[in-house]
């Protein structure tokens, strides 16, 4: 009778075990989500159409005797980084299409050419996901030739420092935006030595605006 009570037991503990091992839920292991990373780094070209125009003022001693100024077509190419929405850093070349004769009443006609590269840091304001207002704080320098026809070539090498300016841009797609500024790429002055009996100051002011076109990669 005692080993028939032990058995009943046992069969009873057995069963208990098994009903209990039925509510056991298997442990499952926590899925790891790895978020991805986006880099807001871009690359982007551009090319535009500049109107480019130089306000002079020559002085020789006391007497102011000319007061010129001229305007250029020029191309200009465009290339930079833009680390995220606010800040980017840009290189400009600007060409000119073609040169410039003008009248001068103590030399006659004298003919111009102006070629001009930039180098800027460029803060951004998103003032809404397609239009940007922005500036640029930089360096540029013109490459300035004067050809006076009387076999008197004069070239500056030297038109060169602080350039900044202000402009607008507006995107139609990820990559494609057109965008329009103004650039003060020179204001300052220079001496001019034709010889040793001829010396002028020339106060020079150096500005384009520019209206084009970036493709965002």
């Amino acid at each position: 009778m005692k080993n028939i009570v032990l058995s009943a037991v046992a069969v009873l503990a057995m069963s208990s075990f098994a009903v209990a091992g039925g509510d056991i839920t298997p442990v499952e292991e926590p899925v790891v989500v790895v978020e991805e990373v986006v880099s807001e780094g871009a690359f982007y070209l551009g090319l535009g159409y500049s109107l480019l125009s130089t306000d002079e003022e020559y002085t020789q001693g006391n007497w102011t005797y000319d007061d010129r100024s001229d305007d250029y077509s020029m191309v200009m190419f465009q290339a930079g980084y833009k680390f995220n929405s606010y800040v980017a850093v840009e290189g400009r070349y600007w060409m000119g299409v073609d040169d410039n004769t003008i009248w001068d009443r103590q030399h006659g006609d004298i003919t111009t050419e102006l070629d001009a590269w930039g180098i800027y840091v460029k803060p951004m304001y998103p003032v809404t996901d397609a239009f940007d207002v922005y500036a640029l704080l930089g360096y540029a320098s013109t490459d300035y030739t004067v050809d006076f026809n009387n076999g008197l070539t004069y070239n500056s090498d030297d038109l060169d420092g602080f350039s900044w300016g202000l402009g607008a841009s507006y995107s139609f797609t990820d990559n494609i935006a057109i965008f329009v500024d103004y650039t003060s790429l020179y204001d300052d002055s220079y001496t001019v030595n034709e010889n040793t009996s001829n010396e002028y100051d020339v106060d020079n002011t150096l500005q384009a605006w520019n209206f084009g076109v970036t493709y965002q990669f």
